[in-house]
């Protein structure tokens, strides 16, 4: 990415950082205020999936999930809202899923993580506005990413022949990155609370259909099922 950015004429460094270890993430952001004299965005956007039968999920599977999915995120905002607080503005932009407004049967340490980043956000902008301080919450539908190639299954034995995307819940068809980020910049400049797309997230947000889309995810996990190769005890 930052070569693609330097490419066209800009201004990017990447380095890395492990978003479960907040001193990392709170270094990363400290050098990059004194580097440029100022911090004007801070985007958190890390995560991943570990899906399955709750009856097979450990407690390490959640730790794994929530320590980049949700603490990932909360380690950026402690990072970079302090240092926007002090020059007097900033924005932080934290990136949710349409998983915020749906049961996810299959997918709950991923789907907790998302509903607790909206609560997060919005209890943060709030606190933000007379600190000049602005937060959004991007929550997208499927966009074409590694996490659903990276996503991990629980307790199940997969068919060879299934991607790991359709494993993972993505369609066939899914959003490009390019056009999600344009959404989403253009929501961040209109500073909305909730950048929510596409429309059918948009509408679903307000449970329309609640009974259709609980039959649709609860057919899906039953599918699932067929493929579970653990017992039915109760991970320790």
């Amino acid at each position: 990415m930052a070569t693609a950015i330097t490419g066209l004429g800009g201004l990017a460094t990447a380095r890395p950082a492990d978003v479960s270890r907040p001193e990392e993430v709170t270094r990363l952001v400290e050098d990059t205020a004194v580097a440029y004299g100022r911090l004007d965005y801070m985007f958190n956007n890390a995560g991943f999936a570990i899906g399955g039968d709750f009856r097979d999920l450990t407690l390490d599977h959640w730790h794994r999930v929530l320590n980049v999915d949700l603490y990932g995120v909360l380690h950026g905002m402690q990072a970079a809202y302090p240092v926007m607080v002090r020059q007097g503005f900033g924005h932080i932009v934290n990136t949710s899923s349409a998983a915020a407004f749906f049961a996810a049967p299959g997918n709950a340490p991923y789907c907790t993580a998302k509903y607790a980043l909206v609560g997060l956000s919005l209890s943060l902008r709030l606190e933000g506005i007379d600190l000049g301080v602005k937060v959004s919450c991007v929550c997208p539908g499927f966009v074409r990413s590694n996490v659903y190639r990276n996503a991990e299954v629980a307790g199940m034995t997969l068919p060879a022949d299934i991607p790991r995307e359709q494993a993972a819940g993505a369609p066939a068809k899914m959003m490009e990155p390019e056009r999600a980020a344009r959404v989403i910049l253009a929501g961040v400049d209109r500073n909305k609370a909730m950048i929510v797309f596409p429309a059918s997230i948009r509408w679903g947000r307000h449970r329309l259909f609640p009974g259709l889309s609980d039959r649709i995810l609860l057919r899906q996990m039953r599918e699932s099922r067929r493929y579970r190769t653990a017992d039915d005890q109760v991970p320790s």
